[in-house]
């Protein structure tokens, strides 16, 4: 039986949460100022597979998240190219972060420092309409999906991203729809939940790992331009 989107979603988050992140701590100067430490890593590969699989979960809920999935792939591809370039040394995001930022471009075009942002705050998203989506499987999904992209995506984006978006909500599927694309045909209501559950559960502590990873490196605050 081909496992769902959500298992293959908790089975790579399990293979990140395996692999040890190291956070940096805080440090004070003589001086009385406060310096974070950037020694946190996040290995690029399974980190890729999950974004991968967030694309595939997308996929279910139908055109309106067309917007959103392409740019995922465009961020993954960009982070995948850069990684073959020399996996070795590029084999952790944190790397990857550090050359841009040291070289002031992390900001400028279309960056790798950029994708990961945006990776971030579509995990993001999705673990929004995830956490809506398991407390009221009857709740109208139009609305779980605007309050998901209020709350996570629409703060950084420009009034042309909010319009997309805005559009896109009239293509949501109802909910009872989505819930039995993404149900095995053996699973019932509470299993769904469970599984929910537990990608909700993984997916929290590794994203406030990149979260904290943006924090050292200034890159919280980027908005869409």
């Amino acid at each position: 039986m081909v496992s769902s989107e959500i298992r293959s979603a908790i089975k790579e988050l399990s293979s990140l949460v395996a692999i040890k992140l190291e956070t940096g701590g805080a440090a004070s100067s003589s001086s009385g100022d406060h310096q974070q430490l950037t020694s946190a890593q996040l290995p690029i590969k399974p980190f890729l597979s999950l974004c991968n699989v967030l694309i595939q979960i997308l996929d279910k809920i139908g055109p309106t998240m067309a917007v959103l999935r392409q740019d995922i792939h465009q961020n993954i591809q960009r982070l995948e190219n850069f990684y073959d370039s020399d996996p070795t040394l590029y084999w952790d995001v944190v790397e990857i972060l550090k050359k841009e930022v040291n070289e002031g471009k992390a900001t400028k075009g279309p960056t790798c420092s950029k994708s990961f942002v945006w990776l971030t705050r579509s995990l993001d998203f999705t673990l929004v309409l995830l956490q809506l989506l398991m407390k009221d499987f009857q709740r109208n999904m139009e609305q779980v999906v605007e309050e998901s992209y209020n709350i996570t995506l629409k703060p950084w984006h420009g009034w042309i991203s909010s319009a997309a978006y805005k559009v896109a909500l009239r293509l949501v599927p109802d909910t009872q729809t989505l819930v039995n694309i993404l149900k095995d045909k053996d699973e019932d209501c509470d299993m769904l939940k469970e599984e929910i559950h537990n990608l909700i559960s993984l997916l929290m502590p590794v994203l406030e790992h990149n979260k904290d990873i943006l924090r050292n490196y200034g890159l919280d605050k980027l908005k869409a331009t």
